[in-house]
């Protein structure tokens, strides 16, 4: 294994410019959730230039299969997810979106170029390992239902079928040249929640002739937080927060009705459906009691991502081995929610950070704001760690 791991150092070095010519050609041309027709066929077009299978599931998605020696002996996914966000991006660089209001600012440019480089490095050494691997490339991770849910559905995990999947995810708080994992529970659930409170509008000076639904919902607002902090086991990370509250009256006009639209965010399946019937209720007996009625309206989204335990300590153990066991980091859970969850709820799961900050480049700028940007250097360990995964994981037993 230490001449495959520096073959594929070398080969990391050997792509390197080429790699990032896509990564900026992706992140020129971004395309929206359930969108990426040009994306997908740039990949679909790369996959088969590298000699890989490719087949197209849920619209836009791609699926390449690479077949080593044995390839029945074991099956490891890989996945990268596509889709832009509608932000106008403020970057000053060479390849800056040219579709306006459209921007990689979460790095699923990155997730593909970098899975695309580890895909030509296992296709040049695929007589020198066992097994097959799958290389998965979503739509739409940033708009439910998630591409992974879709792409579930339609059978991304069979014929052949992954024993584990890897993903990774830039992190512009960490250095380029560093990586990041975290054992079990990662990141959140999330469910999107709709809420209209009606009373009864009029003159803001008369106020003993409405039913004022801003009151209402200013009370709803605060009872909402006491019913998370009441309710759910300290120890069970949960988050409800309302970030959008319309009242279209005017400063003398009480309106009819108010909307309020928030997220719920947990770690645990069972407290998230409790929650979400408490939330209707809770809403539901305000709102009467106050002499107002509400409709409410949970979307349910994403599931908490867990990575499996084995999976996931032996593959920082093997990053360390890549790496330096300095350029290894722990990670804390996240409230934030990735739709790479529904992959961790069907099989091991390993979803690890990729360090893509520089500040002395002042390449600091978080995910999704309008000049978010990587230092480019941190697409050689993209693409290589997880090539070097993979192979790692093809040869361990079970």
């Amino acid at each position: 294994m230490e001449k495959l791991k520096e073959k594929i150092k070398l080969l990391s070095s050997d792509y390197l410019k080429e790699i990032i010519h896509l990564r900026q050609y992706l992140h020129q041309h971004p395309e929206l959730s359930f969108e990426e027709y040009k994306t997908s066929a740039l990949i679909k077009k790369k996959l088969e230039e590298f000699n890989i299978e490719t087949s197209l599931l849920a619209g836009t998605g791609v699926v390449g299969v690479l077949r080593g020696k044995n390839p029945e002996s074991k099956t490891i996914a890989l996945r990268a997810d596509m889709d832009a966000l509608p932000i106008l991006e403020q970057n000053h660089v060479s390849y800056k979106s040219v579709n306006e209001g459209v921007m990689h600012a979460c790095g699923h440019d990155v997730h593909s170029a970098s899975l695309l480089g580890a895909a030509k490095i296992l296709g040049e050494i695929r007589n020198e390992f066992e097994g097959t691997i799958k290389f998965v490339f979503q739509p739409g991770e940033e708009k439910l239902p998630g591409g992974a849910s879709l792409m579930i559905e339609q059978g991304v995990l069979e014929n052949p079928a992954p024993e584990s999947i890897f993903a990774q995810h830039v992190y512009p708080s960490m250095e380029a040249g560093k990586v990041g994992f975290k054992s079990g529970m990662y990141m959140a659930s999330t469910d999107e929640v709709y809420i209209t409170v009606k009373g009864k509008g009029g003159h803001g000076a008369m106020p003993h002739l409405n039913i004022d639904p801003v009151v209402i919902s200013a009370h709803l607002i605060i009872a909402m937080q006491q019913l998370v902090s009441r309710n759910a086991n300290p120890i069970t990370p949960t988050v409800l927060s309302f970030g959008k509250v319309i009242a279209n009256g005017a400063t003398n006009v009480i309106p009819n009705e108010v909307k309020l639209e928030g997220t719920f965010r947990t770690m645990d399946e069972l407290w998230r459906n409790q929650a979400h019937e408490k939330i209707k209720a809770l809403a539901k007996s305000l709102t009467e009691s106050m002499g107002g009625t509400c409709e409410v309206n949970i979307l349910k989204g994403y599931p908490f991502l867990v990575n499996d335990q084995v999976l996931t300590e032996k593959a920082k153990q093997n990053a360390e081995d890549y790496l330096g066991k300095q350029n290894v980091e722990e990670l804390d859970i996240r409230m934030t929610a990735e739709d790479f969850a529904f992959f961790s709820q069907k099989m091991p799961a390993c979803f690890y950070r990729l360090g893509t900050g520089n500040r002395s480049k002042n390449i600091v700028s978080p995910v999704h704001t309008d000049t978010f940007d990587i230092d480019e250097s941190a697409l050689e360990i993209g693409m290589g760690l997880m090539a070097w995964l993979t192979l790692c994981e093809l040869k361990r037993e079970i």
